[in-house]
């Protein structure tokens, strides 16, 4: 690990990021070149102390699901991602056609998004990037490890993940996720990833078991949802996407039509979201 160069990278890319590239207004009384460390902590979900010790070269070692999120957090261009894993010690993630990198095209475009639920994520369900309206409606999705990662298996493994939608939707969506992960797996085959996650399912959800053997499919994603918060309540929600090919991710965007008291509760929601945020008691793990 070189600390001086990994700390003299990390100041450079700090300094080049400017508040509006990643979403943040510019206050009339900002006198910092580029961003504030604290302001990069929270991108990067850490704390302010980890990120400014890396800065200052007396750091310790990042692990590599830390330097996925610092590479994100700070969107790093690929190059960029694979030096920052060289200069802390690690060998630079293989470049797959479906990689787990955030591109930072896509990160710009969540950035615009800050109060409306909108996350990236991969074709398996698994969460890489949220925004702060859409971790306070569904948690933070991207602390899971294992198969625990996909939303697909989370759903048949956790009841926890089926609170944010209405009982009486769940028959129908157990249907949705089980196609979702068929599609996958008929594109990867067995032997995959998503191969592994079918494997387990069976072996462990009867339910799931039930419907893969039904072999329902389906092409498109349900443009309807309704979702709940236990402060705001259910709401009607429209879903759109946007795929980015190369790297095999969604972006999923969640909106409500104005006017309506989903609309509404939805801007509560986002409330609700920045003050968690802000709060000391927010997201701080190095």
């Amino acid at each position: 690990m070189d600390r001086a160069q990994l700390a003299d990278f990390l100041r450079r890319r700090r300094e080049a990021l400017q508040p509006e590239d990643v979403g943040l207004r510019r206050g009339p009384r900002r006198r910092t070149s580029g961003l504030r460390r604290e302001e990069v902590a929270v991108l990067c979900d850490m704390s302010t102390d980890y990120y400014s010790r890396l800065e200052q070269s007396r750091g310790p070692q990042p692990s590599e699901q830390m330097l996925a999120a610092m590479a994100r957090g700070m969107r790093l261009s690929l190059d960029e991602r694979d030096h920052l894993f060289r200069l802390a010690g690690h060998t630079a993630p293989a470049r797959a056609l479906r990689g787990e990198h955030v591109s930072p095209g896509l990160m710009r475009v969540l950035d615009r998004l800050a109060d409306t639920p909108a996350q990236v994520m991969t074709e398996l369900g698994e969460t890489l990037a949220q925004t702060p309206a859409a971790r306070t409606l569904f948690g933070d999705e991207t602390r899971f490890e294992g198969f625990m990662r996909s939303v697909g298996y989370r759903w048949f493994m956790d009841a926890a993940a089926r609170d944010v939608y209405p009982h009486e939707d769940h028959a129908a969506l157990s249907r949705a996720f089980t196609a979702d992960i068929r599609t996958v797996y008929a594109k990867f085959g067995a032997r995959s990833r998503a191969g592994a996650i079918v494997a387990a399912l069976l072996a462990e959800s009867p339910e799931f078991a039930a419907l893969w053997e039904a072999h329902e499919v389906r092409s498109t994603h349900a443009r309807e949802k309704r979702l709940q918060h236990p402060e705001v309540g259910v709401m009607d929600m429209q879903c759109q996407i946007l795929i980015d090919p190369e790297q095999g991710q969604t972006l999923l965007v969640l909106t409500a039509t104005p006017g309506t008291e989903s609309y509404e509760r939805l801007q509560l929601l986002s409330v609700i979201g920045t003050q968690e945020m802000s709060s000391p008691g927010g997201p701080d793990h190095p």
